[in-house]
């Protein structure tokens, strides 16, 4: 009841306000407008900035290459508050009172799955570049999913796979009670079996809580062989916080969400050294050598990752880019070039979700040209003329299922290191039934 009465409360805004306000102030007129929801205030705060500073530089990289034809793009941002309640109000803003029709976002799972029906019912497109996001694995003919980073089940295997080469015969999980880290501890406990592993005991625990003492003395209680410690930086810097203080029992495995700055800067320093974990690689599919024909892989080179991040970091003044800001980037330009090419191809625009969805991925055949993020300048000028263009990204090479889900072949194995993150050997997704 409530969200019917936010829609029409919203139509009835929109109408009112149509003929007054044709665009918002600081906004161009004619602009293609992506909206976004982040995460600018609440516990994922210090993401959301450098999120949208990615689909800022998306933006200014696509209109200098010409925009749409001659029309910029332009990025409308609001915040989710890190909050399902809160941010479920802005992202209905940007449907229905700002009409969007490109929407990017949200970085909270259970945000994303909310507005499902409104997508579909909107025939809007959206695109998931999140770790979080929810997994896009059926076929719709309104509304236009795209799933870039890894889904849980990609972590989950390549987890498992870590445990395994390491010789671990037993693991256990310590995970948050939210539908990400959920997921990904179902997925690596599952994999494991599925190599023959044992699974004991796990714990789960609701993020806010005033100490994690006792759900630590309970997941070590087991004297698994390693823990899957499946939770956000701010919650899992206070239980590693009260662990270490505990006399650092058992030994963790790291999930996809503890690569950042946030979680070393928040923990007793060395605490964490030589634990392994896994995320999404940010190296290509090309640079990561195969050896002898098996599913081993010798170390991945990062050129292409390199030169993002020096790109990102001249344009705002030295601070480098979140792993996940490479998925932002890339998705801003995704959808920017499934609209070049749709115009040049005689398509009428505005577009919907499920048209859009089906161009960008048919342009990201592996039959197609590849065309690098930073040669945006021929990129467009190309696609203007007609010609279907694969797109090498900030973060991949895109390759999408039947779905519109990202194929993923590999993920980044590391370990810490005092203040640091060390790359190791990337390892592949191998478990059944992954793509």
């Amino acid at each position: 009841m409530r969200r019917m009465e936010t829609r029409l409360l919203l139509g009835l805004t929109s109408l009112l306000s149509a003929s007054c306000s044709p665009a918002a102030p600081g906004h161009p007129e004619d602009a293609v407008v992506l909206g976004a929801l982040l995460p600018f205030s609440g516990s994922e705060s210090a993401v959301g900035r450098n999120l949208e500073q990615a689909m800022l530089l998306a933006i200014e990289d696509l209109n200098a290459a010409g925009g749409l034809d001659g029309r910029p793009f332009d990025l409308r941002s609001r915040d989710s508050h890190s909050s399902t309640a809160r941010g479920l109000d802005q992202l209905l803003q940007l449907l229905y009172a700002d009409k969007i029709a490109y929407l990017v976002g949200p970085e909270e799972d259970e945000l994303a799955r909310e507005i499902a029906t409104d997508v579909k019912g909107l025939d809007v497109f959206h695109m998931l570049p999140g770790y979080a996001a929810p997994s896009v694995a059926r076929s719709e003919t309104r509304g236009g999913w795209m799933r870039l980073a890894p889904a849980p089940f990609h972590v989950g295997c390549a987890l498992a796979m870590v445990a395994v080469g390491e010789g671990v015969g037993t693991v256990n999980s310590l995970a948050a009670r939210d539908d990400y880290n959920t997921r990904v501890r179902s997925e690596f406990t599952t994999q494991f079996v599925a190599l023959r592993g044992r699974v004991l005991p796990s714990v789960t625990f609701t993020s806010g809580e005033h100490t994690y003492t006792k759900k630590i003395e309970s997941a070590f209680a087991s004297h698994a062989g390693r823990t899957l410690l499946a939770a956000y930086p701010a919650t899992a810097s206070t239980i590693v916080t009260e662990w270490t203080v505990s006399g650092r029992p058992g030994t963790w495995l790291l999930g996809p969400a503890l690569r950042t700055e946030v979680l070393l800067a928040n923990i007793p320093t060395g605490s964490l050294d030589e634990y392994i974990g896994v995320s999404p690689s940010l190296s290509l599919r090309s640079e990561c050598p195969v050896v002898d024909g098996s599913e081993e892989m010798a170390g991945c080179s990062t050129e292409n990752a390199a030169a993002f991040i020096d790109h990102f970091s001249r344009r705002w003044d030295g601070e480098a880019p979140l792993p996940a800001a490479h998925f932002y980037y890339d998705g801003a330009v995704l959808i920017a070039m499934g609209l070049v090419y749709a115009q040049a191809t005689g398509k009428e625009l505005p577009l919907s979700g499920y048209e859009l969805q089906k161009i960008i991925r048919d342009l990201n055949s592996p039959e197609n040209e590849p065309v690098r993020w930073s040669e945006l300048n021929t990129a467009m000028a190309r696609l203007r003329a007609g010609t279907r263009l694969r797109y090498i990204g900030a973060a991949a090479e895109y390759e999408f299922d039947e779905y519109g889900a990202s194929i993923h072949h590999f993920m980044q194995r590391w370990k810490i290191q005092g203040h640091a993150f060390v790359d190791l050997p990337p390892v592949a997704v191998a478990c059944s039934g992954v793509n």
